[in-house]
């Protein structure tokens, strides 16, 4: 019997299988189905996490529809320089010498001094980016002659003029002054700032894709650009940099005009193209574990996230009342369909025992239907299984899908507790010495040790608190100028606000945010000049602001999870620092606050107008719109942008969260627990994954009734999160020894950190103490000091006086007497500094 490739090793029934598409049978179930109990049962997202989307979809959303009517204008400015040069021929028909002729020409007249001129080049630019659309007849043809110009105008150096003119815009205080003033800001206002972002936006992503049939000079461009990127060649910084500058003078209110979703696009595309995404993240922790003489990682984390199967949502209070009404009615019926189930009910992980396990939506209404009894759950009427042949009975594949980890702390804590309660004395962090301990005590330790896992961050603490206590005999530091350093030296100076400016954005997209009179406006590059005048015109646009926002969520998410990915990787002490800001900052209840939704309607939202999506509206003739064509919207199951962004705002509340109680007891405070349930009826693997994991670490501290009302949430963290063997996060036992004190552990974590900064990257305030001393006279004597003007000005009265006048007693100096040629001395040496 086929069974269906459970990649996670994960026992599923019967039931479960009907529910769950097979992929590799090509099952891909689209409408919603009912289960035995009349539940309805929605099919897993068939949604595969990436660093990105298609490359379509990311070229598209780049544009607001709004921008539509630009891309005849790009194809107007380019044919009219076109044809004052080249005649008779088209774009697609000249050969590569004429290609690269032509960029040059158009190169050089960016240097222009007058505005409008060279806007009209940047824009002819702009639409050899875009493909030439005009010579093509499909959306491959487009893309194939995009690769082809952008690696053409990135070979004769048009990216490094965009970046100056970008800086040259940046730095324009009228542009700024006069979008300051006005009472309402359009698309016209960042009209040359949207052209050179769209310009280098379409180059950054059509280079970093690598396609096989690229030529090996392109191969060699690619790697030359992405060094570029991440160095300091621009402006003295990476051009990520430049792009957070944009992003904290965009929300301090000096420039409202900054088309800031592109802004955003291009941070992100340029911080992934130059560190790398997960599949690098994931290849450079091998090498790093290997370098550093740990053990190989237990597993491959992506790829068991993505054989990971969905579980069951838990059941909201309508469901619950329904299944009620209707188990009332048809309790013999429903009685004959159980039968069938119970022979596997031992293999199904959510599996009800009795009517608590179904969940509500409000944790405070937990047992308002605890008190009547389904007649499917009473033992008495409850029919024996029956048994099976042994040939028709499906074997399961067993084991977790997690290896489980045990950290050294975790076995110290463990041997402690054990010598306390056996022998009566302790050792300290000895985890090596078990005598007088019982044997089942030994087992236990080996089945510890076995699981032991030591992270590259426990390593690079450990040595830097070895730099920390010997400044001295520690030595240099050999610090690798990665890319990622490299980043973390040009925003370190500014992170603080570049996590505020970021996070200020991400609460004026989401969704759940509140039209406020002091919030930033985001808006300023999607409203035309001209407000819609009808009701179809408005409908087009308020899909064009939702997408808006969306896809500023989608960077913001992106970029935030992947600095703190990489920084943790570089050094742990650099992820802490952007961790702690991001903290202070209330990224906490920021993302609390956007998961406070309905979360299904966000993660299906149809914010799209396909028909306009670049390059489908250059290529084809578009229908005619009308109302009832923008509110069907398109037929996909979700939207990936969505779910990409909720996957990793959760991923982020994890890596903030994670081994700091503190944080753990913000989520209980702001009672994330109801607000996390919700998001689980995302039937999609890897978002409940992150779900449960945040559930996990505050189950102990949610009380007995949640656990007990909660049954089917707790078997699926039992299910998909990883163990540690010794913790009881289901228990909630020893609470009082761990008081809730934020104050202190944030701030011996920040004085930790401020430490590694200090002695890292603060050379200028280095300890005296510890700064080497010049003992050789004559480089002493050697060196140049500034005397004051005063002094100058008296300065032969004073060799008068303090000099020629005075003996000076040689022997006694020479022969060491000091107390007796100590003036003397004095004066010689400042006589010789001024000779």
């Amino acid at each position: 019997m086929d069974l269906g490739g459970n990649g996670g090793g994960l026992p599923v029934n019967n039931k479960q299988r009907a529910m769950t598409p097979n992929k590799s049978r090509g099952e891909f179930p689209r409408n919603s189905r009912k289960d035995s109990d009349g539940l309805s049962e929605s099919p897993d997202l068939e949604f595969e996490y990436s660093d990105t989307d298609k490359w379509a979809s990311e070229l598209s959303e780049l544009y607001s529809y709004t921008e539509g009517p630009e891309f005849a204008l790009n194809r107007k400015c380019f044919e009219e320089e076109f044809s004052t040069h080249v005649s008779d021929k088209k774009w697609t028909e000249l050969d590569a010498a004429q290609h690269r002729a032509h960029a040059m020409r158009l190169l050089d007249s960016l240097e222009v001094i007058v505005r409008e001129k060279r806007l009209k080049v940047a824009r002819a630019i702009l639409y050899m980016t875009q493909g030439t659309f005009a010579e093509c007849s499909s959306e491959v043809e487009v893309q194939y002659w995009m690769r082809y110009n952008i690696f053409l105008l990135l070979d004769v150096g048009t990216f490094s003029a965009l970046v100056e003119l970008l800086n040259m815009e940046m730095d324009n205080s009228a542009a700024c002054s006069s979008a300051v003033r006005k009472p309402a800001i359009s698309l016209a206002d960042s009209t040359e700032l949207r052209v050179l972002l769209n310009i280098m936006y379409l180059m950054v992503e059509t280079i970093q894709q690598d396609d096989p049939a690229d030529k090996p000079e392109w191969k060699t461009m690619r790697e030359t650009f992405r060094a570029e990127l991440g160095s300091p060649l621009f402006n003295n910084e990476p051009i990520s940099v430049t792009l957070f500058g944009m992003v904290t003078k965009f929300c301090s209110g000096h420039a409202p005009h900054f088309p800031m979703k592109k802004v955003l696009l291009l941070l992100w595309k340029s911080i992934l193209f130059t560190l790398g995404g997960f599949e690098q993240l994931q290849s450079l922790k091998v090498r790093k574990r290997q370098e550093l003489g740990l053990p190989p990682l237990p597993e491959d984390s992506i790829r068991v996230v993505r054989s990971m199967r969905a579980a069951s949502p838990p059941a909201s209070a309508s469901d619950l009342i329904e299944q009620q009404q209707k188990r009332a009615r048809r309790e013999h019926k429903a009685l004959i369909k159980q039968d069938n189930l119970d022979a596997f009910n031992e293999k199904d992980p959510y599996k009800a025992d009795d009517a608590r396990d179904d969940e509500d939506d409000n944790d405070d209404n937990d047992n308002s239907l605890e008190t009547e009894t389904f007649p499917m759950e009473r033992d008495e009427v409850m029919p024996p299984p029956i048994p099976h042949p042994p040939s028709e009975r499906v074997s399961f594949p067993k084991g977790l899908p997690w290896a489980p980890k045990v950290r050294e702390k975790d076995i110290e804590s463990f041997l402690e507790s054990s010598r306390s309660k056996f022998i009566g004395y302790t050792l300290g962090s000895d985890t090596d010495t078990v005598v007088g301990l019982p044997r089942p005590i030994h087992e236990s330790i080996k089945t510890l040790k076995q699981h032991k896992y030591v992270s590259i961050a426990e390593i690079q603490m450990a040595k830097e608190e070895e730099y920390q206590k010997t400044p001295l005999s520690g030595g240099d530091e050999e610090v690798e100028m990665s890319a990622t350093e490299l980043l973390y030296q040009g925003i370190l100076p500014s992170l603080p606000q570049y996590m505020i400016a970021l996070l200020k954005i991400l609460l004026a997209a989401a969704p759940t945010s509140k039209a406020k009179t002091d919030s930033i406006n985001i808006l300023a590059d999607v409203l035309p000049e001209e407000m819609p005048t009808t009701v179809l015109q408005s409908m087009k646009l308020g899909v064009d602001v939702n997408r808006h926002k969306e896809i500023i969520v989608k960077a913001i998410s992106a970029i935030l999870l992947l600095l703190l990915k990489h920084f943790k990787l570089n050094h742990i002490y650099q992820f802490e620092y952007m961790a702690q800001h991001l903290v202070f900052a209330n990224c906490i209840p920021l993302i609390l606050k956007f998961f406070n939704q309905n979360i299904m309607s966000y993660i299906t939202a149809k914010n799209s107008i396909s028909v306009l999506d670049f390059p489908h509206c250059v290529v084809h003739e578009l229908p005619e719109l009308t109302a009832e064509s923008l509110e069907a919207g398109d037929n996909n199951q979700f939207c990936w942008r969505n779910l990409f962004s909720c996957i990793n705002l959760l991923r982020i509340l994890n890596k903030l969260t994670k081994w700091k109680h503190s944080r753990t007891m913000m989520l209980v405070v702001f009672k994330s627990a109801p607000i996390l349930k919700r998001a689980l009826k995302v039937k999609q693997a890897m978002m409940q994954l992150y779900v449960l994991k945040l559930l996990k670490v505050q189950t102990k501290y949610l009380g007995r009734q949640w656990r007990k009302s909660n049954m089917k949430t707790m078997s699926a963290i039992y299910q998909k999160v990883r163990h540690r063997l010794n913790d009881d996060w289901a228990y909630g036992n020893d609470l009082d020894a761990r008081p809730w004190d934020f104050q202190a552990e944030e701030c011996a974590l920040r004085a930790n950190i401020e430490r590694f900064n200090s002695r890292r990257y603060d050379k200028t305030n280095n300890n005296p103490d510890f700064l080497p001393v010049d003992n050789c006279l004559q480089s002493v004597l050697g060196q140049r000091v500034e005397l004051p003007e005063d002094f100058q000005m008296n300065y032969d009265l004073w060799l008068e006086r303090e000099v020629f006048s005075n003996p000076i007693s040689w022997e006694e100096l020479l022969h060491g007497n000091h107390g007796a040629a100590v003036c003397a001395s004095d004066r010689t040496t400042e006589y010789v500094h001024l000779l």
